[in-house]
This record gives structure tokens, C-alpha cells and sequence, in this order.
């Protein structure tokens, strides 16, 4: 007598084939990647609302100028508001002042008149609009106190296609996805470890050519096509190149130690904690401690103030940050090919004869 299988068996037989499935598909790796994700989203969330949400600024490098005993006075007031807003220190006469502004040694100045009611504020929007409109109102409350007035004079404004001197940022933030999005393409298309030198240094030299090119796009498009920026073409072209190459080696050698996970760490580093320390949206005064120490030393703090020093001083002070984008694009290029070397070796080894190993 034959016996027809009934609903709970074939219900059983489904269920244990979809287990099976589910097991076969979330693998330990996936299940790791996975968790990984999870941690890079809690930590973009941590990283940009902790550093972008309660700005405030802090030791604020300014200068006060103003005769004999007065300077002194001024500089101590100063000294005392609440919150230590500001790091005053005298300035010889109004030239010096602006010249140490363009120079990047200060962001402000209050030029003290003291025979008259007004003195004079000497900020630069160029440098990020939101710091140059705090510090106007940290002296106006101070001037106000005083029962005197401040006239506020910006010796390097920001263009007015350049909201909030944002477009810097901005433009550094774009070169760098392009640099860690391709060295990614290019681990993803052929694997994450190139398999030798001669495919470690293609991947380079790819990433050097891709450099280039958006490198000058996007020169191209904050210069003469959107007028966002008045930097010349050629150094903002020569910035791009580095940032884009600098984030695209250090990817790739990420990804020659670690694998795929390296991409990761890439995102890790320059979106997570390079974007909000960066002083962008804040410039570096405004930020938390930790965000401030460490957004100089990453690819968008680097390159957002040297972009914004070609653009608005005179490419002034910018040795700093292009040695630090030097430094990640050779210790990138350097650990990406010996990221292909080493394991190489390692694999020639493993297949010699056992007596020849000995």
C-alpha cells in the first residue's frame, strides 16, 4: 500500500532545504562583513553628529592691535571670556595683522582706536564663513560691553559662488572618493591582494592616471565652469591629482594587507574620520579636541586647507598639508607593492620540494 507524503512532511522538507540555503548564503565571512558594515555605520553616526553638532570655538588664533598699555588691556580681556573663545596676541600695526592672516598665522584681528568709538575687525571668510561670522560676534558682544563699535573688514572673502566657503571642502571630499572608489573597482575586478609586482605597480599606475584626470575635472568645474572657486587651475589640478592618488594608494595597500576588509578601513579613515575633522563645515577652531588633532593629519583635513589656501591666500602655508598627502601616497604606493611581494614569496616557499624548502 503506498503512502502519500502529507502537508507536515512536505512542510518539514521545505523548511530544512530553506535552512540549508540560508547557511549556504550567510557564511562566516558574510556574516563578518556584515557586522562590519553595522560598525562603520554606528561610527559614521558617531563621528559626524560628535563632531559637527554643538560647534564652539576654542583658542581661536587672534591678533590686537592697539597702542601701548592698551593692547595690553584689550589682550586680557580677551584672554578672559568665558570658554576660552579666542588666543589673543599683539600685533605690531594693522599691515602685520593682515599679512599674518593671509599668511594663515591668525583668523582675525581687532584693530583698537582708542581715540575714537570704533575699532576695527579684520576676519577672512575665505578661510570658512561660519568662523569668520563667529568671531564678528565674539568681539561685538565685547565692543558692546565697552560702549563701542566694531567695523568689520574681510581682507580675504570668500566668493560669492562659494556658500559659506564650503566649495573647498567640497571639492577635496569628491577627490577623494574617486580615489578610494577606484583603487576599490580595481580590487574588487581582479581581487583584493594583486597576485604579483607587475599587477600591484598597473594598479598604481591606473590609479596615477585616474589621478590626473580628476584631478583637473575637477579644477575644471569649481574654476572656469562654476566660478566657485578663484584659485588658479593649475595648482587646484596638481592638489586634486595628489589627494586622489594619496587616498588611491593608501586604499590599495589597505587592501593588499587586509583584503576586501581593507576597503573598510578606507572608508574608515577617510570618510568617517577624515570628512567631519576635516574643517569643512566647521573650520579646525570650531571642532571637538580629538576631531581637531586628527583632521590635519587625513587626506580631507589636508586638502581641504590647501585648497583653500591656493584659493583665497595666496597659496600660502600649505607645505604642512602637502607633506601630509605626500606621505600617504608613498607609504601607500611602498606597502601596496609589498603587500604583492611578501605574500608572493610566501606562496614559492610553500610549494618547493620538502627538501629543497629544508
Amino acid at each position: 500500500m503506498s503512502h502519500t507524503p502529507g502537508p507536515r512532511t512536505r512542510s518539514g522538507t521545505r523548511g530544512g532545504s530553506f535552512l540549508g540555503e540560508v547557511r549556504d548564503a550567510v557564511t562566516p565571512r558574510a556574516t563578518l562583513l556584515v557586522l562590519g558594515v553595522i560598525a562603520l555605520q554606528l561610527l559614521f553616526i558617531a563621528s559626524y553628529v560628535g563632531a559637527l553638532h554643538d560647534p564652539r570655538p576654542k583658542d581661536v588664533p587672534f591678533g590686537v592691535v592697539a597702542p601701548g598699555a592698551a593692547a595690553g588691556r584689550t589682550v586680557d580681556r580677551l584672554e578672559r571670556l568665558p570658554g576660552s573663545p579666542l588666543d589673543p596676541r599683539t600685533v605690531a600695526d594693522g599691515a602685520s595683522a593682515r599679512k599674518q592672516i593671509m599668511n594663515r598665522e591668525i583668523d582675525g584681528a581687532l584693530i583698537v582706536d582708542p581715540g575714537g568709538g570704533q575699532d576695527t575687525l579684520l576676519v577672512a571668510s575665505g578661510g570658512g564663513t561660519v568662523l569668520a561670522t563667529t568671531l564678528e560676534g565674539i568681539v561685538g558682544k565685547v565692543e558692546k560691553a565697552e560702549a563701542r563699535t566694531v567695523r568689520v573688514v574681510d581682507v580675504a572673502p570668500a566668493s560669492p559662488h562659494d556658500f559659506d566657503g564650503l566649495s573647498s571642502f567640497y571639492l577635496v571630499v569628491g577627490w577623494c572618493v574617486g580615489g578610494y572608489l577606484c583603487a576599490s573597482i580595481l580590487a574588487i575586478s581582479t581581487g583584493a591582494r594583486p597576485s604579483n609586482p607587475r599587477r600591484a605597480a598597473i594598479r598604481l599606475i591606473v590609479m596615477a592616471l585616474v589621478a590626473i584626470a580628476g584631478g583637473l575635472g575637477g579644477a575644471v568645474i569649481v574654476g572656469p565652469v562654476l566660478g566657485a572657486l578663484p584659485g588658479g587651475v593649475l595648482d587646484l589640478w596638481g592638489l586634486g591629482a595628489l589627494i586622489t592618488f594619496a587616498v588611491g594608494a593608501a586604499t590599495l595597500a589597505l587592501q593588499g594587507v587586509f583584503g576586501i576588509v581593507g576597503i573598510g578601513l578606507a572608508i574608515l579613515l577617510v570618510v568617517i574620520a577624515g570628512n567631519p575633522s576635516a574643517g569643512g563645515a566647521f573650520p579646525l577652531p570650531l571642532l571637538p579636541p580629538f576631531w581637531r588633532a586628527i583632521g590635519p593629519a587625513l587626506p580631507p583635513g589636508a586638502g581641504t586647507w590647501a585648497a583653500r589656501s591656493i584659493a583665497y591666500f595666496k597659496g600660502n602655508d600649505v607645505t604642512a598639508a602637502l607633506l601630509v598627502l605626500w606621505a600617504w601616497a608613498v607609504l601607500g604606493t611602498v606597502i601596496t607593492m609589498l603587500a604583492a611581494v611578501l605574500p608572493r614569496r610566501g606562496r614559492e616557499e610553500a610549494e618547493l620540494p620538502p627538501t629543497t624548502a629544508g
